[in-house]
């Protein structure tokens, strides 16, 4: 991003506090750093299960084993919401509602250029090429093609990029960054995918908010984590958005 993030990037080192978003005897949700994979990181590593695991061991004296079953991930260099079940019974409820798309995922990404129309959706067939570990866009008629489906609308216009707010209505893996970029709007930092700007940590992409359905309540729960501090938004109110930054 020229003139603001054309810095030395920052180590992606991870803040071993857990940053709670909401807790219950049911649910924990977290604000995930970027670099810190959700879990299955290999054992000279760190992921967030295993310090939520630590986090729930140490503030509630439990012995033994800590169950945290995770019901949302994100990509490692992807920052924002994820929820953890801190039961079976949670876990099974919060998984149907993930599997049958009742969860409403609202994205916050920085973008290259000015993207038009500013409000939009997207539909696109993705692959997996295991091969090359990435996601590409096919067609609808090749075989193991999903067809994956998001709406953006950009925020605000800032140094030459586009602050979009995006809703999913499909969840396939690395959507968001692979539509992006097919459609000629990288996400800032995201090389992998064709990004040229820099970012300081990770990419320029967070779970702002999920809508779900409480697993034990049965009331809806709306939980928001804020952008990191480096992604430098423009000072003031963002257009549409209700402003909850400190």
């Amino acid at each position: 991003m020229p003139g603001r993030y054309c810095k030395q990037p920052l180590r992606p080192t991870v803040d071993r506090a857990i940053s709670v978003l909401y807790e219950d005897n049911h649910l924990l949700a977290v604000n995930k750093p970027a670099g810190l994979p959700t879990m299955g990181a290999k054992p000279q590593t760190r992921s967030l299960l295993e310090l939520a695991k630590q986090y729930i061991k140490q503030r509630y004296n439990k012995p033994g084993n800590v169950y945290l079953g995770v019901v949302s991930r994100l990509d490692a260099p992807v920052t924002g919401v994820v929820v953890l079940a801190r039961n079976s019974k949670a876990a099974r409820r919060l998984t149907e509602q993930f599997r049958t798309r009742s969860v409403q995922k609202t994205y916050w990404a920085i973008v290259q250029g000015r993207i038009r129309p500013e409000c939009g959706t997207l539909v696109d067939w993705l692959m997996r090429d295991r091969r090359h570990r990435r996601v590409r866009v096919a067609g609808p008629d090749v075989a193991g093609a999903q067809r994956s489906e998001l709406t953006y609308r950009q925020i605000c216009l800032f140094e030459g990029n586009s602050l979009l707010e995006i809703t999913l209505h499909t969840g396939r893996k690395h959507q968001i960054r692979v539509q992006l970029a097919h459609c000629g709007h990288p996400i800032v930092g995201d090389v992998k995918y064709g990004g040229t700007a820099r970012f300081p940590v990770g990419i320029a992409l967070h779970a702002r908010q999920i809508t779900l359905v409480h697993p034990v309540k049965r009331q809806q729960l709306t939980i928001t984590a804020e952008v990191p501090a480096y992604w430098q938004l423009p000072a003031g109110p963002l257009p549409g958005v209700e402003d909850d930054r400190a």
